[in-house]
């Protein structure tokens, strides 16, 4: 059967039942993006988001794997879940990354024998029989693919938002960082067809959306495989040029991406950067650390000097610019001299935002398998260091912004108090303010910020 044929069987079968569908989603931007096209299709077969999680039909984990704490989280969840099993129609399904690691999956079937589902990050499309195949046959399902998957165009979507999207423009990685499991598990890098990119952004502007994030693992590699292979065909075949089209679109009044590889950081997309005031003025610049021993040893092909010489021509040339970055603390083999370089860069850098992570072994890389692991003492001592200098530097940034009018889209009410409203700037800053007559979610207002929370920032809508 093809796969329109079990999405109607499965539709015919659920008719005049409200059956539902709860998704937990673990780590990156790209997961979210793929539990939207999963929510697409489990409500294009009949089902609705539940209300009240713990009764959905379906349960759904969408996985990550490069961070150990999120195993730990996935395996207290499916536990739960054990008694629910006894229902003849409710499936546990299990995705994504954590599924293309054979070990993990071993574990999964000794340990947890009723899950039903497991996919990979490569037959994600496949969902519609799978199901089927659980509900017609009682069957235990594993459809994983070790090889590089393809590109599946035009799967339903169910987005989170109305007004932001994620638009993933290439999937999988070729750069093989000793310490990352991503090329591992999402395969070599495959970029969309730029027509099938713009055609998203088109229906998206034309359903309202204003704000766009632009997807992939290395955005700015972005149609490098399909040049080198020779079978680009379309005059769109770089990630400068895809941005300068993107920007035309009329609707989409901002634009980010994440992430980006400093060595491949060229001119024409720092160019394209530069003359597109649609693109937001925080870059995500991932140093990782800032010694060259240490870099080398990670397989990131820069040095801290060539680093150091990007973030500057780029500060040069586009106005405003402000930067945010990963840093790995505790890498295998770091001396105290050698993260003393990367404190260096920071205070020379002085980041918008750091995104810190201690480093955390995974199994089947390079780094994982050295024997001059970091003692987890000394991780956390590093880890409060650097905490401790970005935490210095939030404080000093934050001064600029003060009296300061930003352009903020609305995104929703605050988390911490429903009768205030949130947004963010054009250097991703959170900001809170009053409702305003005439300003609604979705909107895109001028607000002065007034006061300086390290954190967040409160605003006041200045109206017309």
């Amino acid at each position: 059967m093809q796969r329109n044929e079990f999405v109607e069987k499965i539709k015919e079968k659920n008719k005049n039942k409200q059956l539902t569908y709860q998704i937990t989603t673990f780590g990156c931007q790209l997961n979210e993006n793929d539990s939207e096209k999963i929510a697409g299709i489990l409500e294009e077969l009949g089902y609705q988001k539940a209300q009240e999680p713990q009764t959905a039909d379906i349960i759904l984990f969408n996985t990550c794997c490069v961070r150990e704490n999120a195993e730990e989280k996935l395996f207290g969840k499916i536990g739960e879940l054990k008694n629910r099993r006894q229902s003849k129609d409710f499936i546990i399904a299990i995705g994504g990354c954590m599924m293309q690691e054979k070990q993990m999956v071993e574990k999964i079937k000794k340990s947890y024998p009723y899950v039903d589902i497991i996919f990979g990050t490569h037959t994600l499309q496949n969902l519609p029989e799978n199901i089927y195949k659980t509900l017609q046959k009682n069957e235990k399902v594993r459809d994983i693919l070790d090889i590089d998957g393809k590109i599946y165009e035009d799967l339903p979507i169910k987005r989170n938002s109305n007004f932001s999207a994620n638009v993933t423009i290439m999937y999988g990685c070729n750069n093989f960082c000793t310490y990352c499991i991503v090329p591992y598990v999402r395969g070599r890098e495959r970029s969309r067809q730029p027509n099938k990119i713009l055609e998203e952004v088109r229906d998206l502007a034309q359903k309202g959306y204003k704000e766009i994030t632009l997807l992939g693992q290395n955005v700015n590699s972005y149609m490098r495989t399909e040049r080198e292979k020779g079978i680009v065909t379309s005059p769109i075949n770089s990630f400068s040029k895809l941005l300068y089209e993107i920007a035309k679109i009329e609707g989409i009044e901002k634009i980010s991406f994440i992430s980006p590889h400093p060595k491949d950081f060229t001119e024409d997309v720092i160019e394209a950067i530069a003359q597109i005031p649609k693109i937001s003025r925080i870059l995500h610049l991932p140093l990782q650390a800032g010694n060259d021993k240490v870099l080398k040893e990670m397989n990131r092909n820069y040095t801290k000097e060539q680093y150091l010489t990007l973030v500057e021509k780029m500060k040069q040339k586009i106005p405003n610019l402000v930067l945010s970055t990963d840093i790995i603390v505790g890498f295998p083999g770091e001396t105290e001299e050698e993260f003393a370089d990367t404190l260096e860069v920071v205070q020379k850098v002085n980041f918008e935002q750091i995104f810190m992570f201690i480093y955390s072994p995974r199994q089947g890389t390079i780094a994982a398998q050295r024997d001059d692991q970091i003692p987890e003492e000394i991780k956390h001592q590093r880890f409060n260091k650097l905490k401790e200098l970005y935490e210095t530097q939030v404080e000093q940034n934050n001064e600029k912004y003060i009296g300061t009018m930003q352009s903020i889209l609305i995104e929703g009410t605050s988390k911490n108090d429903p009768n205030l409203l949130t947004g963010r700037t054009n250097t991703n800053k959170i900001v809170i303010f009053k409702p305003q007559k005439g300003y609604q979610i979705g909107d895109i207002a001028k607000i002065q910020i007034t006061q300086n929370h390290k954190w967040y920032f409160q605003g006041q809508i200045q109206t017309p």
